[in-house]
């Protein structure tokens, strides 16, 4: 005779990976700090993946254009990140990393201590799992 899994609540979910997600971004903003940058830019630098429009860098931000303004200011001035005219449109500003601010992006994710050893915790199996839950859930999120 083989007995149910006890039913996990829906509030019980959004409480644990609101906790797992809580712990990351506590590990990203140290990791951040320490190469100089808040969380904030360093999120902007992780979001900037390819040229994108100032507009659409607030928005997956989520905050407001004129605070993504001071944002790429820093990340400007420190060389970390480009703005450009769009080719298409020259009152649209474009966003690029440069290739300093890809490396001091990487640097953070490496410097990611408590990140590396939760994840390097997985084996194969559950790392497939968890890969395959957030794709499927992300685009829900998102939409």
């Amino acid at each position: 005779m083989t007995t149910a899994a006890p039913r996990i609540s829906t509030t019980e979910l959004m409480e644990a990976v609101a906790a797992v997600s809580a712990a990351f971004w506590i590990d990203f903003a140290a990791a951040a700090a320490r190469h100089g940058l808040s969380s904030t830019q360093a999120k902007a630098l992780g979001a900037i993946r390819e040229p994108v429009p100032m507009r659409a860098l607030a928005e997956q931000l989520g905050c407001d254009a004129s605070n993504v303004t001071g944002i790429v200011d820093r990340l400007e001035g420190l060389g970390l990140a480009t703005r450009s005219a769009a080719a298409t449109d020259r009152r649209v500003k474009m966003v690029t990393i440069t290739p300093p601010g890809a490396e001091v992006l990487q640097r953070i994710r490496d410097d990611m201590g408590r990140a590396h050893r939760a994840l390097d915790s997985l084996d194969g199996q559950q790392r497939g799992a968890l890969l395959a839950m957030c794709a499927q859930i992300l685009p829900l999120l998102q939409g």
